[in-house]
């Protein structure tokens, strides 16, 4: 029996309602400190101008990432909801500075993927602590019942491109991931969520990784850098090309090499 997995109770709130936290710290204080000395190694080779969110599927290239997101205790609780196999595919850094106006715009991360069936789980890793005064990220509960909402152009201060319309949902019932460094928070691909411009002194940074089932296809006709690294159980579909995992410690990937579409995420 593993040490991290969910109870009944937290699968069903889960299902339920899109998204799950109180999960036991995966990482204590002395090893965040450890990973948060490594990220600013990992920074180190972004280029003048360039956002933490420019760090996106450098799992692919860094054995420091990909040693981060394969983490066993992760693993744990994602095999809780998703089942026996699964794969690793995306991962991402968002960064936000003391004062930084940058928002995320109300959106459903499966409005950009062209990956079929709906059957992900976004981990959101905090490696600062997290909370309402510098940006956590809010979802509305439940709001992954209704299937994809349409999105449209955004403008201002969002580091994504598109956002949900205007009346879609009631922001009235959002709910803030309230997190502490080295925990982390779980949720549905069609979940409604964003977050707001950080208003404190202190940073507040965290890292998504994106885990699907193994019966989930990727359009490669859309997302041809795709990479499935199977990190729990068997394939058996293998329906997406198999990523090799990265030998080099601290290794940036070359833009080209993203997975992302380009018009997602505003550098």
């Amino acid at each position: 029996m593993t040490k991290n997995r969910l109870s009944k109770e937290q699968i069903a709130s889960y299902h339920e309602n899109g998204y799950l936290i109180g999960l036991e710290p995966v990482f204590g204080d002395s090893e965040m400190l450890q990973l948060n000395e490594d990220l600013q190694k990992l920074a180190q080779l972004l280029e003048p101008g360039e956002k933490m969110s420019a760090i996106r599927e450098w799992h692919m290239s860094s054995k420091w990432l990909y040693d981060v997101c394969t983490n066993p205790k992760i693993l744990d609780y994602v095999e809780a909801i998703l089942g026996p196999n699964f794969y690793m595919w995306g991962s991402q850094f968002f960064a936000k500075a003391p004062g930084s106006r940058d928002t995320v715009a109300w959106h459903q991360d499966a409005y950009y993927w062209p990956l079929h069936p709906h059957n992900s789980v976004t981990v959101w890793l905090a490696f600062t602590d997290v909370d309402e005064e510098n940006g956590a990220m809010r979802i509305i509960p439940k709001s992954h019942k209704a299937g994809l909402i349409k999105h449209t152009s955004v403008t201002g201060d969002s580091v994504l491109a598109l956002e949900l319309e205007q009346g879609t949902f009631n922001e009235a019932d959002a709910q803030s991931l309230v997190l502490k460094a080295g925990q982390i928070s779980l949720h549905d691909d069609a979940i409604v969520h964003g977050s707001p411009a950080n208003g404190s002194t202190r940073w507040r940074n965290g890292l998504t990784i994106r885990y699907s089932g193994t019966n989930v296809r990727c359009d490669l006709s859309k997302a041809p850098q795709f990479k499935a690294f199977l990190v729990r159980g068997t394939d058996e579909y293998n329906y997406n090309p198999q990523g090799m995992i990265p030998t080099e410690t601290f290794v940036r990937l070359p833009s080209d090499q993203h997975i992302a579409s380009t018009d997602e995420v505003k550098q």
